[in-house]
């Protein structure tokens, strides 16, 4: 187990990876202008399968190993929560949901930026939390993991500022600083805990309620708004199965 500047230096560098898999996987947008929405809908599941299993075998279960039911019930409620207050008070957008949260006067992209910051930031914060712990090879499997689910968000991020007229290279690099919001919130989540060691299992528990109720508002939601639901299910199940092996085999 490592600890102190080390860890958090480590954990940062991973997080910093993971976010930057939201590049790679728009990296098609500079070859391709549009793929089936069927695929899309299979890709955002898969997304939404990983960010699950994550929830449940990378932050619940440690949550309760390490402080028990009700600490860790209480962290997921407190996550759920306060996604739901943001999601709620803070003026966004999505691209397929569209506007949300009260009326701004704010420019369709900046809202778009903030939805994604939304989306993006509990994901970082799960991966400083689990490097938090002082177990790097769990957080390397989570960041991992994370990394993977950023790819085809990556895709669903590029694709449509193309259809709406934005340049190819310039949708690319939009796609990709979508996914460095997720350094900060891993940088937060390995102060807080490295700082105050006690709050563990609920910081756990509060990263995995964060990143399920962005799986259940938005991801699923948007994986089914298109008429695929039974594809994006399949897909959920892979992505899950994924992030369940890994977990179990290398965490």
């Amino acid at each position: 187990m490592l600890f102190g500047l080390e860890l958090i230096q480590i954990g940062f560098l991973a997080s910093l990876m993971a976010g930057a898999a939201t590049g790679l996987g728009a990296i098609p947008v500079l070859f391709i202008v549009k793929i089936s929405d069927r695929l899309m809908d299979v890709l955002l599941g898969f997304a939404a399968g990983i960010m699950l299993a994550a929830s449940f075998f990378s932050l619940l279960i440690p949550a309760i190993s390490l402080g028990g039911v009700w600490m860790a019930v209480l962290g997921l409620v407190v996550g759920v929560l306060l996604l739901h207050l943001v999601d709620r008070y803070v003026p966004h957008a999505h691209f397929i949901l569209g506007p949300e949260g009260p009326s701004s006067h704010l420019a369709w992209v900046s809202l778009l930026v903030i939805a994604i910051t939304i989306h993006n930031f509990p994901e970082g914060l799960a991966v400083g939390v689990s490097f938090g712990s002082g177990d790097i090879r769990a957080g390397m499997v989570l960041a991992t993991g994370i990394g993977l689910q950023n790819m085809p968000e990556g895709l669903a991020v590029a694709l449509p500022l193309v259809l709406i007229g934005y340049r190819r290279l310039k949708a690319l690099g939009y796609a990709t600083l979508t996914g460095l919001v997720e350094p900060p919130g891993a940088l937060l989540g390995l102060l807080v805990v490295t700082l105050a060691s006690p709050i563990l299992p609920f910081s756990l528990a509060f990263a995995a309620g964060a990143m399920m109720f962005v799986v259940a508002d938005e991801m699923i939601p948007e994986s089914h708004r298109k008429g695929h639901e039974r594809p994006a299910t399949f897909g959920l199940i892979l992505g899950f199965v994924i992030m369940m092996l890994l977990d179990t085999l290398f965490g």
